[in-house]
């Protein structure tokens, strides 16, 4: 594993294990398209922090990570507690995590937690953005994979052996999974927009319809169209016109197509883990309007977390997406209260 560039913006119920390896891989390989020059060019970084593009790799896989702080680092400093941001399924790391909406006010994710005082990381997964594009289907198994190949490298790079996650919707799946196989690596794990049996989801019984074609192939469709119905589909007016837009400019630079294997996973699959595997704090998040689980489902795999260091946040006039609502300034606030809550003295 080595950094990609040196070029730096300075002024700017079965065992985890077990259940991991019975998450399948979509029968059939489809076409593997290729990232543009032009998107693989993509230009990472903010004016006003010190950012940094690494990558990690997975056997022969290029895995990309994105870094941002506000300062350079320098030999002595003291660790500063670090994030790793987790991407869902249909949207790659920079434009879920470093969006940009001209006009519309902040919704930079890594902008937002890098003033906060984090060591701000993010990851294309296998598939996604600019990590390379492979047959296979990218599901919650191959993340956690991903995440293993990365850790080392965001370990060494920042002095921190344990970091906290943050993951939303798939994303949250891929921590969870994570933190259950490695509980040793992980310090607190926010998991927003979570869905645990999928049980009477309205966005997954929908999905669904379509199981036949993930499980048949590696890749799917994911026009200008479905990038914004991603704003629309719960309940609309929760988030602002300009995002969408923002997000399908920045997204399909990337291509026009994702993997399959996360929505194999949550509409074929779940739970993929038991609660009571993930050991580490959490945060559970979820909008008011979120279709992917009910209030039930996320209250049953909450009262089931071994850690008396948990909590469930959900937050008004929000939709699936708490990072690029109306309303998001109420998930910044909740996620850096449980990110720096000071450690209890346990009994």
């Amino acid at each position: 594993m080595h950094p990609e560039s040196d070029k730096q913006n300075s002024s700017q119920s079965p065992s985890r294990r077990s259940v991991l390896s019975g998450i399948g891989v979509a029968a059939a390989a489809a076409a593997v398209p290729s990232v543009s020059r032009a998107a693989a060019n993509t230009t990472f970084g903010t004016q006003g922090f010190w950012n940094k593009e690494y990558v990690a790799k997975k056997g022969d896989v290029k895995l990309q990570l994105y870094r941002r702080r506000m300062a350079e680092p320098k030999a002595g400093d003291k660790a500063m507690p670090t994030l790793v941001m987790v991407h869902g399924s249909s949207i790659g790391a920079l434009s879920s995590w470093d969006l940009t909406v001209p006009g519309a006010g902040e919704y930079n994710m890594m902008n937002v937690f890098a003033r906060f005082g984090y060591d701000v990381w993010a990851i294309d997964f296998e598939g996604y953005g600019k990590s390379d594009v492979t047959s296979g289907n990218s599901d919650i198994k191959s993340g956690v994979a991903d995440l293993v190949a990365a850790v080392p490298l965001i370990a060494k790079e920042t002095g921190m052996q344990k970091l906290h996650f943050m993951g939303e919707s798939s994303g949250a799946l891929r921590v969870a999974a994570f933190a259950a196989a490695h509980p040793e690596l992980v310090d607190r794990a926010l998991l927003g927009a979570y869905t645990y049996t999928g049980k009477d989801s309205p966005t997954l019984t929908e999905r669904a319809k379509n199981v036949e074609f993930y499980r048949t192939h590696n890749r799917r469709p994911r026009p200008k169209e479905m990038i914004e119905s991603i704003f629309t589909r719960d309940k609309p007016g929760t988030s602002d016109n300009r995002v969408a837009a923002a997000m399908a400019a920045s997204e399909l630079r990337f291509g026009d197509t994702v993997p399959t294997g996360t929505y194999l996973d949550m509409t074929a699959k779940l739970p993929i883990i038991e609660a009571k595997l993930v050991k580490c704090p959490v945060l559970l998040a979820r909008g008011q309007y979120d279709g992917i689980a009910t209030e039930a489902d996320i209250l049953d795999f909450y009262s089931q977390l071994p850690n008396p260091d948990r909590q469930l946040s959900i937050l008004p006039g929000l939709a699936h997406s708490l990072t690029l609502g109306l309303n998001r300034q109420l998930y910044w606030h909740v996620a850096n209260g449980f990110l720096s809550m000071p450690k209890g003295q346990m009994a």
